[in-house]
């Protein structure tokens, strides 16, 4: 279970990493769309690309993965409720709920649960 664990880890890092790095144009629209301040948009993006850097430090340093894992989480579950505020299609959940779920998949091994 560890090993699936650590390759969710990269795939939440490393897919949030691109969107906010490689993607930015799409962030500025979508907190436009939900009515968030670019100061918002800029400490979520330091936040969650800072978050990314823990779940891949964690491969090497597994202590860091609970808090890393459940902040990318509250990240994810915040982005669902963004999605319910403008009312976007279901497609537009799909992504932070994917990721939401893997990041308390992550959580869970790190801590035992599984």
């Amino acid at each position: 279970m560890d090993k699936i664990a650590i390759v969710a880890q990269l795939v939440v890092a490393l897919s949030v990493l691109y969107v906010w790095v490689f993607r930015f144009d799409n962030i500025i629209k979508e907190f436009k769309q939900y009515g968030l301040s670019d100061l918002v948009r800029n400490m979520v993006g330091a936040s969650k690309i800072s978050l990314s850097a823990l779940l891949i430090a964690g491969v090497f340093y597994p202590g860091l993965v609970l808090f890393s894992s459940l902040g990318m989480a509250f990240f994810m579950f915040c982005a669902q409720l963004a999605h319910v505020k403008v009312k976007n299609p279901l497609t537009k959940y799909i992504p932070s709920l994917v990721f939401l779920i893997l990041s308390l998949f992550i959580a869970a091994v790190n801590w035992g649960l599984l």
